[in-house]
């Protein structure tokens, strides 16, 4: 079995490349911990996406993939490129989506 290997990054760092296609990269200013915790509510939002579609739960569905969207924009994933955004805005973009996230998980 392969060990993990970092994905292939483009000269300027803003995308990886994962078989062939380019995808925007993590905000390297996100920390690590933060990262983490964004990455976990990634994840469970991905499985409460197959799990909403395999009911045909539409409203779960939609909910679903808006946590899936708030937390790939939080990681700078998606929405303004990351490199646009002053630190403040990064942080704040960060701080933000991970409240949301944290706050609709205690809710």
């Amino acid at each position: 079995m392969e060990a993990h290997r970092s994905p292939e990054t483009t000269p300027d760092g803003h995308f990886v490349v994962i078989k062939g296609r380019k995808w925007r990269a993590t905000d390297p200013l996100v920390p690590d911990d933060v990262a983490a915790r964004l990455r976990q509510h990634l994840m469970s939002a991905r499985r409460a996406v197959r799990s909403a579609t395999n009911a045909g739960d539409g409203p779960a569905e939609r909910a679903a993939r808006a946590r899936v969207q708030r937390a790939k924009v939080a990681l700078g994933e998606r929405g303004t490129p990351w490199w646009e955004q002053s630190e403040d805005e990064r942080r704040r973009r960060w701080e933000e989506g991970l409240a949301g996230l944290d706050a609709r998980e205690d809710g």
